[in-house]
């Protein structure tokens, strides 16, 4: 494998934002009336768009409705991460750095908004490792839509066979697909192995300090 750029989701992937989201979706329910979801129902759409995480829970609401619940959620969950801020997972930074020593360009695709992505980054001063980002506002097509890979690749000019798409949910791994590239999925965030699997990951991890191995 001729691996030149990898592809990294956020939220899941490199950010331990789990408690956080979920979090501030019980809470915007709670707030707007709505049935309670469960805490598995809601981690099944993180990846998503927050507002396409909403209509999968709750297909019923309207778009003014939907568009409601997206503000009310952002609102919370700046204040949760403000109160208990969330942290990235073990081992990213020093697996950065491994990266960046091999000549490898790290990148990121993510359906979070680009504020709160890129104040997480600097806080956490990871933003200097990444080469290229994409956010939710970036693109017309979100996950599993292969347009953020190709939009990446061009701008880098990469081809798909050059690239390793890394992600904790089967929409990453449909978006890398799609796009043609390898994937890795992680077991560490919010899906699990069986449905990385199913997704057709070409690789799996449990831990992010195993990427390096895979690139042997």
């Amino acid at each position: 494998m001729n691996t030149r750029v990898i592809i990294f989701d956020f939220d899941g992937t490199l950010a331990d934002t789990r408690e956080a989201i979920i979090t501030a979706k019980q809470e915007t329910a709670r707030q707007l009336g709505l049935v309670m979801a469960s805490e598995q129902e809601y981690a099944s759409t993180i990846g998503l768009a927050t507002k396409v995480g909403f209509h999968v829970i709750y297909p019923e609401l309207t778009d003014s409705m939907l568009d409601q619940c997206v503000s009310t959620y952002r609102k919370l969950f700046d204040e949760i991460r403000a109160q208990n801020p969330p942290v990235y997972f073990p081992g990213t930074d020093k697996v950065l750095a491994r990266l960046k020593e091999k000549n490898i360009l790290c990148t990121i695709a993510t359906a979070r908004n680009s504020c709160t992505l890129h104040e997480m980054l600097r806080l956490w001063k990871l933003d200097t490792w990444f080469s290229y980002i994409l956010c939710a506002e970036d693109t017309a097509h979100l996950k599993p839509h292969p347009e953020p890979v190709l939009k990446t690749l061009k701008e880098l000019s990469f081809q798909p066979e050059q690239a390793l798409v890394v992600g904790d949910m089967p929409v990453d791994i449909g978006m890398g697909k799609n796009a043609g590239t390898c994937t890795c999925g992680v077991t560490y965030g919010n899906s699990d192995r069986d449905a990385l699997i199913r997704a057709g990951a070409d690789f799996i991890i449990d831990s992010i300090e195993e990427l390096p191995d895979i690139l042997k």
